[in-house]
This record gives C-alpha cells, structure tokens and sequence, in this order.
C-alpha cells in the first residue's frame, strides 16, 4: 500500500485512522495498548504510520503558529570537551534566536539515539541536530519521513539525511599515517574504542600503512567510553610484545594521555622510546608532560555552522543544500619527534 499524504508535519490519529481503514480508538491503541489489537489490524496501522511519518504530538494546540521554538540535539558523551564545545556553540546561538534546546546522550549506540528520537519527534521540535551519519535505518526513514529539518554533525557522508557539517574521519586517519611516516617512525601501534567513527579513522589509519610495507601493527581495541585507564592498560600489554622505539597512535586524546601517564610511572622516555599521538586536541593536550601530538578539530566551529545552517532553514532559506567539511589540522608536539 502506497500512502501520500502532502504535510506529514500535520498528520494526526484521525488522518492515521482514515488512511488505514479503522476507528481512531484502534490507532490510539496501537499505540498505547497494541497487544490488545488483532495482529493483521496492528500491521496494518502501524504500516501507515511508518509511511507517513506519524509521531503522536504531545504539545498539540499548544502554539498556534504549529512552531514549538525547540531543537533537539544529540552527542555521543559531555564528558569530551570537543562534543561540549559544539554543544554549547550550538546552545548559545540557537539562545539568542530565541530557541530552546533539548539535549540528549547516545553514548556511540545508533539503536539508542534511534530510541532518543523517537522521544525526541513526540515532542515536535522544529529542527534536530545530530552527531554522526551512521544511524540505525529505522532512524533515517523517519527523520526523511518527518521532513523535519535535521543537520548531522563531525562526519561527511555521500548520503546525507539533510544538512551535514562535518570532515572525513578516512581521510583524517590516512594524513595521520603518512605524516608519521613522513617523521621515519616504522613500529607502530593502535590503541581505539569501538565508538564507529575512531573504527573509521583506525581502519584508514592501518590500510594506509599496510600499503607502505608495515604490516606488523599491535592493535588494542577497547569497549565503551575512551578513559585514561584504558591508555595506561593498552601501553602495559604492549610493553610486553613490542619493540622500541614506538609510535603509539590513539583514536581519541584520553586514551594518549593515559599512555602518557602509564610511560611517566615506568620512567620511559617520551618520545625516545614510546611516542604518542592523540586526536581530538582537548583542553589538556598542549598541557600534558610532554605536551601532546594530536589532530585538531574545531569543534565549536561545528556547532556554530550547524546552529546557523539550522536557523537559516527555519526562516525559509532552502535555497540550496547545506553540505560542509570543515578539515582537520595536524599538530606537532613534544609527544612525537619534530624532524
């Protein structure tokens, strides 16, 4: 059954009933009670609602201009300064366009956000930015579905939902291989959680390096959030089976600095004989002993072009799609050699 409907933003349990061939009731308990509906009624109401993008409007009536002046705004964590960065930037802006803002933590789990957002759409916020273009499928067709403005962040993708502000993380883990190549460091190791995008930059970061001839790279991987423990654990295990001198990349500036802090308790040398690379540039890389090699991206620049991209649609401005990668900047510090 192909169902149109020409303002999905508009749909309601009447609209829903009527395209599915039922009494209202039996919507609101599809939606409310479904074991009490007949499995081939229940198919096909929630058929219609997929196909129209219904989401029940928990502020119906409350403005008449059908505007609820909300954004919501998804990042993976707050305890990163670079996804509080953009945040704030993001907040900031949408404040002074009289906007109110609802955040919510996906903690890297597309089938969490998927969950956030469908909390997220009851509550009809007039736009969403989200951190990421991996969701869960179920996510994007009813995002698309919506037609809700959406702007992704910190990631470029060929097939965006909307709007995108971001870089590429393959890109960013290949310049990270070959500039360290470029410094003669030839044992190297990788140290990342499994959170999707530093998956991205590490795969990149191995295949570059396997296509110069290195082969041999000790690899640790780590669930959950990036901790200094986990860096302090990933050098111990390698101490063990590696040789010296040793390039340690890390997909995230936490990790490093737990690196950092594991080679200080044993006395060796940084970077003698462990050097250490990071990515992220926070708040406390240029202030680690020693302070630490990185790449930077300007989080707060994210946010500020996202709120803006946001804003603009809200106003009518679709003119053209928003499509935006913002780079990275490699930064040297003493935590690598120089030469």
């Amino acid at each position: 059954m192909a169902i149109k409907h020409s303002s999905q933003s508009g749909m309601t349990i009447a609209d829903v009933a009527r395209l599915a061939g039922v009494a209202p009731i039996t919507v609101s308990r599809v939606l409310n009670q479904p074991a009490q509906v007949k499995p081939a009624t229940l198919e096909k109401v929630r058929r219609v609602i997929e196909e129209t993008g219904f989401v029940r409007n928990q502020i119906a009536g409350a403005l008449a201009s059908n505007r609820s002046r909300l954004v919501a705004v998804i990042v993976p964590m707050l305890t990163n300064p670079i996804f509080s960065d953009t945040f704030q930037a993001i907040a900031e802006k949408l404040a002074a366009a009289d906007y109110q803002v609802l955040l919510g933590t996906s903690g890297y789990q597309a089938q969490h956000e998927q969950e956030l957002l469908e909390v997220i759409l009851s509550r009809r916020p007039d736009g969403i930015i989200l951190t990421g273009t991996l969701h869960t499928e179920d996510s994007r067709k009813r995002l698309r579905a919506t037609r809700v403005p959406v702007v992704e962040t910190w990631d470029i993708s060929p097939d965006p939902i909307d709007m995108l502000i971001g870089f590429s993380h393959e890109d960013t883990g290949r310049a990270i291989a070959l500039h360290l190549l470029a410094k003669n460091y030839r044992h190297f190791a990788l140290l990342s959680v499994d959170d999707p995008r530093g998956s991205l930059r590490a795969k990149s970061f191995i295949h570059t390096l396997s296509a110069s001839g290195i082969n041999d790279v000790q690899q640790h991987y780590f669930s959950g959030l990036p901790t200094l423990q986990q860096g302090r654990e990933g050098l111990s295990a390698l101490l063990a089976s590696t040789p010296r001198p040793l390039m340690v990349v890390c997909t995230s500036d936490t990790i490093a600095h737990g690196v950092l802090t594991e080679a200080a308790s044993r006395g060796i040398k940084v970077p003698e004989e462990i050097a250490v690379f990071g990515f992220g540039d926070m708040n406390f890389a240029a202030h680690t002993f020693p302070p630490l090699s990185t790449v930077k991206i300007d989080g707060k620049q994210i946010g500020q072009l996202a709120a803006s991209a946001l804003l603009d649609r809200l106003k009518g401005d679709d003119s053209a799609a928003i499509y935006r990668d913002i780079g990275f900047t490699i930064i040297d510090r003493d935590s690598t050699f120089n030469g």
